[in-house]
């Protein structure tokens, strides 16, 4: 019997590409400027970390799926992306 193993890979941070406010949110361990009415799902889109496998933590609870288009990141936020990858 084969043993599967689950790792996660974090996923790099995203670029700087627009207007900022001086704010930050912290995103997988990296300080990054925080703007106005950001998702977390406009977050993922931006990091090309959509579909299965990718998960969210943010202030060290996990976003729901379901939550991740009205879930809005706040100034102060931590937030950690991590893609689940298969090995074994």
């Amino acid at each position: 019997m084969h043993n599967q193993t689950k790792l996660a890979a974090k996923m790099p941070a995203v670029e700087e590409s627009h207007p900022t406010s001086g704010e930050s949110v912290r995103i997988n361990g990296k300080n990054q400027p925080w703007r106005p009415d950001w998702t977390v799902s406009d977050l993922l889109k931006e990091l090309d970390a959509t579909g299965p496998g990718v998960a969210v933590e943010r202030n060290l609870e996990v976003v729901r799926r379901q939550n991740l288009a009205n879930t809005v990141i706040q100034p102060g936020d931590a937030l950690e992306v991590v893609r689940l990858v298969g090995g074994g």
